[in-house]
């Protein structure tokens, strides 16, 4: 008996001060005011029907945002060997430029947007060694065309390149001495800029991305579906990336830290023009637009780029159903000139 209330009570005193470290560690400042941000992506705007030229200035001009990532997609910028295209970066930066918006512009093979990997068909075929020089070689390019630009702020180098269970099919097991390979040569071409490395909120253990990076940043999404469980909300709360970054600041060090993914569009596993408007809004809406922005919110993040404005502005144009878009804008009204959400 003696020893059983010893075991009960040396639990008590364990879970209590696991709860006082955890609390401890999900300390962070909450931010004054929030900045949002957005990703585009050209091929998604052109799998809606959308003119990517329109839509990407609807986004910059009408709804008003003036941080944005872009990716430089590389089949979409040298579709064959040394025939380079950089038609829609171009646009995309002189545009930025002109509004005076903020670019993440992200490089390599894995970058946003299913099938995760995007890789040219003439070099699927190549050996190991001389893809890998390819894609520093892609890379290079890219970094000095754009260098010089003053809407680049932030390289991103991969796009969550720890996380292989949603994309091992296309993009295999993790070469992180490529990674390594990207990164070194991203800071030697332009040292005047950070270098951005993400990882999964809801499933990386970070620790890999965020050693990496000069900044890190994270994705996260609140819901989720699929065909055995239906649609669910993360149990993860919002707190728990407060706690990860905490533990990684006090092993690696400070970083510049972002949420770089905050997904607000439905989560579909057959293409988004062949799934009626009544599922889609069953799994996203502006109800739970409002919950992620709520949810978010909680985690601290002081700039937070959301995903989605291409499904957002394909339903206002294409389907009569503005609320989305209309809730986005809101995020981005800011007092006049001065820069801030």
């Amino acid at each position: 008996m003696r020893f059983l209330r010893f075991f009960i009570l040396t639990f008590l005193i364990l879970v209590l001060l696991g709860m006082v470290l955890v609390q401890w560690l999900a300390q962070k400042p909450i931010p004054e005011t929030i900045t949002y941000g957005m990703s585009f992506n050209t091929g998604y705007a052109r799998e809606l029907g959308l003119d990517w030229q329109e839509t990407y200035d609807a986004i910059l001009y009408d709804l008003g945002v003036r941080h944005i990532r872009l990716a430089a997609h590389w089949p979409m910028v040298e579709p064959e060997n040394n025939q380079w295209n950089f038609e829609e970066l171009d646009y995309q930066i002189r545009r930025a430029e002109e509004v005076g918006a903020e670019v993440v512009l992200a490089v390599g093979r894995r970058l946003p947007r299913w099938p995760e990997c995007h890789i040219p068909t003439w070099v699927r075929s190549y050996p190991r060694e001389a893809k890998n020089a390819e894609v520093l070689s892609y890379v290079e390019t890219v970094v000095e065309r754009y260098k010089d630009s003053p809407a680049v702020k932030i390289w991103q180098v991969e796009n969550e390149p720890f996380l292989e269970v949603f994309a091992f099919e296309h993009c295999g097991k993790l070469d992180d001495q490529l990674l390594d390979a990207e990164l070194a040569l991203v800071r030697k071409l332009d040292p005047t800029r950070p270098v951005l490395v993400t990882d999964s909120g809801n499933l990386g253990t970070w620790y890999g991305a965020y050693s990496r990076g000069d900044m890190f940043g994270t994705s996260v999404y609140v819901y989720f579906w699929n065909p055995e469980l239906g649609q669910f909300r993360t149990v993860l709360p919002p707190w728990a990336y407060r706690v990860k970054e905490r533990l990684l600041r006090l092993w690696y060090g400070e970083r510049d830290t972002v949420l770089i993914e905050l997904s607000i569009e439905p989560w579909l596993i057959a293409p988004i023009t062949e799934t009626p408007l009544d599922i889609q809004f069953s799994r996203m809406n502006v109800e739970k637009f409002e919950d992620i922005v709520d949810y978010a919110r909680d985690t601290r993040y002081d700039r937070q780029y959301l995903w989605g404005a291409e499904w957002w502005y394909w339903l206002k144009v294409r389907h009569n159903h503005p609320d989305m878009w209309e809730r986005g804008r809101l995020l981005f009204e800011r007092p006049e000139d001065d820069g801030t959400y």
